[in-house]
């Protein structure tokens, strides 16, 4: 008898194609209802349902109740990591749903992965944090250093306000289509809600890209493109 964790069957509750739509709707972050679900996987709401109290079984996702209303949710960052991995996996192997257009390139850009920023934006940044000095390995994890907190802050973060979480302060993610690393965690939470505080960005409706203003395209470049270009 084999003894651990059991990753059939976290694999078969990802594995159906309704469901993995779902799960990847809810990777914008956004808390959905099980209507917006059901459009998002394509199937009646009794369908959706029926998903959506297997997932939440299966510890992969969360219910919230507002009033007469429910929302449903990503478990946490540690299922959102995982499926940005496996969208990586399968982006690498060929196995995508439709060909590349005018939104996957936005998508590939800069998009949110679940509270963070992602794409070839959210890497440039990593770059930059770690060529900087603010970020760097530690013997788990990364690791914020003095002078990433000093850069915190003159960034507009107040670190002893953020959000009570289990997650690490800094976090590795691996972009599914730049396929090196993204700044994941609270601090990579903090800085996508920052940039979009200040109007650098904003999320588009019903998609998980993320908009840059050409005020903002040039205020990143400024911050997280020096180290890397010059």
């Amino acid at each position: 008898m084999k003894d651990g964790p059991d990753i059939s069957r976290v694999a078969a509750l990802i594995g159906d194609p309704a469901r993995a739509n779902i799960l990847t709707a809810l990777m914008s972050g956004k808390a959905l209802t099980a209507s917006e679900l059901a459009g998002e996987a394509g199937v009646t709401l009794q369908t959706a349902s029926s998903h959506l109290s297997k997932l939440e079984s299966g510890g992969l996702i969360r219910l919230r109740r507002e009033g007469r209303h429910k929302y449903f949710r990503l478990a946490g960052d540690d299922v959102a990591a995982v499926l940005e991995a496996l969208m990586g996996l399968a982006a690498g192997a060929g196995q995508l749903r439709h060909q590349p257009g005018p939104k996957d390139r936005d998508l590939r850009r800069a998009r949110v992965c679940y509270n963070h920023l992602a794409g070839d934006m959210g890497t440039q940044m990593f770059d930059s944090l770690q060529a900087q000095g603010f970020i760097a390995s530690g013997d788990n994890d990364l690791v914020l250093t003095a002078a990433g907190r000093s850069f915190v802050t003159e960034f507009g973060i107040d670190l002893d306000q953020l959000p009570t979480s289990r997650a690490p302060m800094c976090r590795e993610c691996l972009d599914w289509s730049e396929r090196r690393s993204h700044l994941a965690g609270q601090l990579g939470r903090a800085m996508l809600s920052r940039m979009e505080e200040t109007g650098w960005a904003r999320r588009v409706d019903g998609t998980r890209i993320v908009d840059f203003t050409p005020v903002g395209l040039r205020k990143f470049e400024q911050v997280f493109g020096r180290a890397l270009h010059g």
